[in-house]
């Protein structure tokens, strides 16, 4: 199968299947998904969602944020990965998101990476689930997921994927397309052991594929 078809059946399996795709963090406004993927990096969706309502009950906006102190948001992350970086980083992106940008949300990824705490992946998340632009988000699941379905081929960083991506998915699906890939990497094709069992789009998968050969081999 040609990399493009797999793209076309793998975009059109998700498309029926999962039409509505979204990030699992909760949120209100820019400036709260802001915070929640900053606190995401190594973290889980679930874990985020249980700091973040006492955090924006006492920090409501990026102003309340940026006048309190390192260690003020350290007692209320603590529960996180890397609480003592991500205060320090949180602390610095309201004191910018108040000062430079009065306390609008950028939409642009250049602009946003100037913020503490954010780097390309935390700005391609913000560009398309905030302003709905076609900017591909690579975290684990996407890099894990986009290679076994043979979607990248050697990928060895984040940004590699994310071209690779871009480069045979419509602009209008890939806001989506990251969605669909997080979510199957989290729920299905899991790190350890995926669940191919279960799996949906087997026929497309390299990965697939690979093992059914394995297996074959193994029991001639």
């Amino acid at each position: 199968m040609r990399k493009k078809e797999r793209f076309e059946k793998i975009i059109s399996w998700f498309q029926e299947n999962m039409p509505i795709a979204e990030t699992e963090l909760h949120y209100s406004n820019p400036y709260e998904l802001l915070v929640a993927v900053i606190l995401s990096a190594q973290c889980t969706d679930k874990r985020v969602n249980q700091i973040t309502p006492p955090l924006f009950d006492r920090f409501p906006t990026a102003f309340d944020l940026s006048h309190t102190t390192q260690e003020d948001i350290f007692d209320l992350i603590r529960s996180c990965s890397y609480p003592n970086n991500k205060a320090k980083h949180l602390l610095g992106m309201a004191k910018m998101l108040v000062e430079d940008f009065k306390e609008v949300v950028p939409d642009d990824i250049n602009e946003l990476q100037k913020m503490p705490g954010v780097g390309r992946k935390t700005a391609n998340v913000i560009a398309s689930v905030v302003y709905d632009k076609p900017a591909m988000a690579v975290d684990t699941h996407v890099f894990r997921v986009s290679e076994r379905l043979g979607l990248t081929t050697n990928s060895k960083t984040p940004l590699e994927t994310e071209r690779q991506l871009v480069k045979y998915i419509p602009d209008e699906y890939i806001a989506t397309a990251h969605h669909w890939l997080i979510l199957h990497g989290r729920y299905v094709c899991l790190a350890r052991k995926p669940k191919c069992k279960t799996c949906k789009i087997t026929e497309y998968c390299k990965y697939f594929e690979k093992e059914e050969k394995k297996s074959k081999k193994a029991s001639n």
